[in-house]
């Protein structure tokens, strides 16, 4: 095989024109050392005395130093600082969630900080925009059953309130940035908690993108998704590479709500012709007691504000 018409991704081949592989190393680059100038950055604007701390001595620069930084999000010294020196090292979501804490970051510059670690799809924003007032009608009038728009790539592309209001403790730490049900189920810690039937949930998530992805081999959002996600998650890289594809079909899905405690849900899906690839998950009760126990997860808005 030709080097010269082929780039080499993690775990596919990926066919481009030119030295697509030189340029994605490059942009790589960039991007760690983007993250470690951010990072610096941050840390610089914060001092010993902000944490409670004894500012030391022999302080020669302002800011938290890096073992400072490592000791309050508790993570280790040596991976802080192969992060901040731009290194090739894998970041979950725990630890970033941690870091991002440590240094008092907003939520604009968490999702910064998480772009630059590549621990978010690239979403497709074209698509949100071009959603047609139509399809969101139908999406928010399936109240009050849960409802959601998502492609081929799991993107959450909308979805309507009790949609939210079910899932809206998924995350433990902080709120979810990802926007993508796939990076969601594999990067959240309790995840294998809350859903009783997790494995065979996920595989047949990871088989339904494998299926999606022959339509989109060599696209550079398909290809960077796919790098990004298994670097993040060993559990995706070892699922992708068994090559399995999977087509849709209907699911019954058991969630351990919080509040609500355990829920059975149907979830059936609607092509969406306007939008090619989308398509409309909608979770119905499989029980009066799921039911009436849907009605728990809905929050109170008015003090939700």
């Amino acid at each position: 095989m030709r080097r010269g018409k082929c780039q080499w991704v993690p775990l596919l081949w990926g066919c481009t024109p030119g030295n697509g592989e030189t340029v994605v190393t490059q942009a790589i680059e960039r991007r760690r050392a983007e993250l470690g100038g951010f990072l610096k950055a941050h840390r610089a604007r914060l001092s010993p005395a902000d944490f409670g701390m004894p500012p030391g001595s022999r302080r020669r620069t302002p800011g938290l130093r890096r073992e400072e930084v490592a000791l309050l999000a508790g993570v280790g010294v040596t991976w802080y600082t192969w992060l901040e020196q731009g290194r090739e090292i894998n970041a979950s979501q725990q630890v970033l969630d941690a870091v991002a804490r440590t240094l008092r970051l907003s939520q604009a510059e968490r999702e910064h900080m998480y772009r630059l670690a590549e621990a978010t799809p690239l979403r497709a924003e074209d698509a949100c925009d071009a959603i047609p007032e139509a399809i969101r009608e139908i999406v928010l009038s399936l109240e009050p059953l849960p409802a959601s728009l998502v492609n081929a790539r799991y993107d959450l592309l909308m979805s309507n309130p009790a949609h939210e209001d079910l899932f809206w403790e998924w995350h433990t730490l902080l709120p979810c940035i990802h926007k993508n049900t796939l990076w969601c189920c594999l990067t959240e810690p309790t995840a294998r908690a809350k859903f009783p039937e997790y494995e065979p949930h996920v595989r047949y998530m990871v088989g339904r993108l494998r299926a999606a992805y022959s339509n989109h081999i060599g696209d550079r959002g398909w290809e960077e998704d796919i790098r990004r996600l298994s670097s993040l998650s060993s559990e995706f890289a070892d699922l992708w590479a068994r090559h399995e594809v999977a087509s849709p079909q209907p699911r019954v899905i058991t969630y351990l709500h919080p509040t609500a405690g355990t829920l059975r849900l149907a979830s059936s899906e609607l092509d969406v012709p306007e939008i090619p690839e989308a398509r409309i998950t909608v979770y119905t009760p499989l029980d009066r007691d799921t039911r009436e126990r849907l009605k728990l997860t809905r929050r109170d808005r008015d003090c939700a504000q």
